[in-house]
């Protein structure tokens, strides 16, 4: 990355066009926009060179004066003569004064970690599953790579500052640090949090060092990538800005902020005294005698802000010439999370069938809803579960157990009596068979009477194929499986307890969104167009009208109905599914399966042998 002849980029004299395309690929398109910042990188190492040889060739000079007029080389120091009594108090009076004005001196430090390119591990090439954010951050990154090509003959304006926003874990950070690796460029590093301080004032003096520091960085290696980690600790909504959140001092932050991401071209220290002496000079000559002042040089500068609370931003920072773009970071989809499955798991120590494509297809349907740091988490409580076992390497038990554990929690040592237990077999054998009658679509994952957490048994289940809407039918089915343990209950004991509440509340929400939001009970009309005071409370305005409460009930009273027809004449799946689990403990996923499938082939031949 610092030589880009060998990279293919162009050289001083040659236009890098290819730079600003914008195109689909990632390591090589970024390095063919180099040549500016390389540009800008040579001109400071010149420069630091030709300032090193003037110091040296100072020294050099001044010390040849002393060889030749016969002097010593290093003339001795002079005495201060102190008397022994005050040896103490000077010293005490120096440590007190260290003590007292040290901390208000490094108060206002910019309290950043700078990063290097070879200190960061991570390129673009290793950003998975998120494709379309990547080639947007491409673009990004080639305008600034090559800024002067873009302003100076294009005429436009480089973006500056572009906000990263989306759940946690979703890649903003690595991006960031994958953006700052492949341009070569210094990444600063500060977190939100570091910048607040108890002393007054104190948090606007460490953003103005940390944008200090960053046009420093940007003068002297061609450009600099700044990165704010939650941005919204700082950048709050100032009060009567859109947003209710109040908090000390938030409004001159923000301010601070503002103008300091307006300040990229505010001229170094140097800049500042040649035309503060040019100042001087051109008030004693006339105008068209009047020496030009020194322009401020560009500072190269990419400020990317990241957060998942984008909501409760002040409005201010995400206008044009602030936060430029705002680039959203999604949970992956189906197809991002295999790539991420492959890039984590070849580099964990597993089992050579966890090679199988068809595996890891299923292993990503199976992470539905997943962030990539949840992928490799998982992974890494899989090689957990390895150890335990006394491997040295995962295999797909493994991610099973760990894939249960991170959603369901720790399986818990429990004394349920034979009966209790006999009755939680049973309402979770009718929720499985209900699932696998009406359930089309869906995969039956997990069945199991161990407690975990607050559950003595669950069933868990979910999507084949990744889906985003619901049908009508697909609703009513979600709602039977949730009465199918109740109406189990009823017909194997006479009477259902106290486990359906849950499975009850679940069918009400459902129910009740599919009335008052879905148009699917009657009416057309939202009760979510209907705003009190904040977000829409569909169920409790629904529960609240009483004619959405009549269709509410008609469809949880159908559904019950329907289950207990489905389950009276398919008992046997049901008793097979609890004789199972009183055996098991516990079913997953084709031992699901296998199970019913004995306890319909049983079926089959009891029906032949009565003919």
């Amino acid at each position: 990355m610092d030589t880009p002849t060998e990279t293919g980029s162009p050289t001083h004299d040659e236009q890098p066009e290819s730079g600003l395309s914008g195109g689909l690929g990632h390591s090589s398109v970024v390095r063919s926009a180099l040549a500016d910042v390389s540009r800008a990188r040579e001109t400071s190492r010149l420069r630091r060179l030709t300032r090193l040889a003037l110091v040296l060739g100072a020294v050099a000079v001044w010390l040849w004066s002393r060889v030749l007029g016969g002097r010593s080389l290093w003339p001795g120091m002079p005495d201060i003569p102190i008397s022994q009594e005050y040896v103490f108090p000077l010293i005490l009076i120096l440590v007190l004064a260290i003590a007292l004005i040290g901390p208000l001196m490094g108060a206002g430090r910019s309290p950043h970690v700078t990063f290097h390119s070879s200190e960061l591990d991570v390129t673009l090439d290793d950003v998975k599953g998120i494709d379309t954010v990547r080639d947007e951050v491409v673009r990004t990154l080639n305008l600034f790579l090559a800024h002067r090509t873009f302003r100076r003959e294009m005429g436009g304006n480089p973006r500056r500052a572009i906000l990263f926003e989306g759940p946690p874990g979703t890649g903003k950070t690595y991006m960031a640090k994958a953006m700052a690796a492949e341009a070569g460029v210094p990444f600063l590093f500060v977190s939100s949090s570091a910048f607040q301080s108890m002393y007054y004032g104190q948090t606007n003096r460490k953003i103005r060092s940390y944008f200090a520091a960053l046009r420093k960085a940007a003068r002297k290696e061609g450009g600099a990538i700044g990165f704010i980690e939650e941005i919204d600790a700082i950048g709050a909504a100032r009060q009567g800005m859109g947003s209710s959140t109040s908090r000390e001092g938030v409004s001159g932050v923000v301010n601070e902020l503002l103008i300091q991401l307006q300040s990229f071209d505010q001229p170094p220290a140097g800049t500042r005294l040649v035309n503060w002496f040019v100042d001087r000079v051109n008030r004693l000559l006339p105008p068209h005698r009047q020496f030009d002042k020194r322009r401020p040089p560009e500072a190269n500068v990419l400020v990317v802000g990241a957060t998942n609370r984008a909501a409760d931003l002040d409005p201010a920072l995400l206008r044009p010439g602030r936060f430029d773009r705002s680039i959203y970071f999604g949970l992956p989809s189906r197809a991002g999370r295999r790539e991420i499955i492959d890039f984590y798991l070849d580099r964990k120590s597993h089992a050579t069938a966890l090679d199988d494509p068809e595996l890891r297809d299923t292993l990503s349907a199976m992470t539905m809803g997943y962030s990539p740091v949840q992928i490799e988490h998982l992974f890494d409580e899989a090689l957990v579960w390895a150890l335990r076992r006394g491997s040295e390497e995962l295999d797909w038990d493994d991610i099973q157990q760990a894939k249960m554990t991170e959603e369901l929690g720790l399986k818990e040592a429990s004394s349920v009596a034979e009966a209790e237990r006999r009755t939680i077999a049973t309402h979770e054998a009718g929720h499985a068979t209900v699932a696998h009658l009406v359930g089309a679509g869906r995969k039956l994952e997990v069945l199991s009477i161990i407690k975990r957490r607050d559950a003595l048994g669950l069933l868990a289940h979910s999507d084949v194929e990744e889906r985003f809407t619901r049908t009508r039918s697909e609703i009513e089915a979600q709602i039977q499986i949730a009465f199918g343990g109740m109406v189990a209950e009823e017909i194997w004991f006479g009477e259902s307890g106290t486990g359906p509440s849950g499975d009850l509340k679940a069918a009400t929400q459902a129910a009740a969104t599919m009335v008052g939001s879905l148009g699917m009970g009657g009416s057309l009309i939202s009760f979510e167009a209907v705003e009190m005071g904040g977000p829409a409370n569909t169920v409790a305005k629904v529960l609240s009208n009483d004619r959405a409460r009549e269709a509410t009930e008609a469809i949880l009273e159908n559904a019950r109905d329907e289950v207990r027809t489905l389950l009276g004449a398919n008992g046997h799946i049901v008793e097979a599914l609890r004789d199972a689990l009183l055996e098991r403990d516990e079913l997953v996923g084709h031992e699901i399966t296998d199970v019913i499938a004995r306890a319909e082939a049983d079926r089959a031949d009891q029906v032949l042998d009565l003919r």
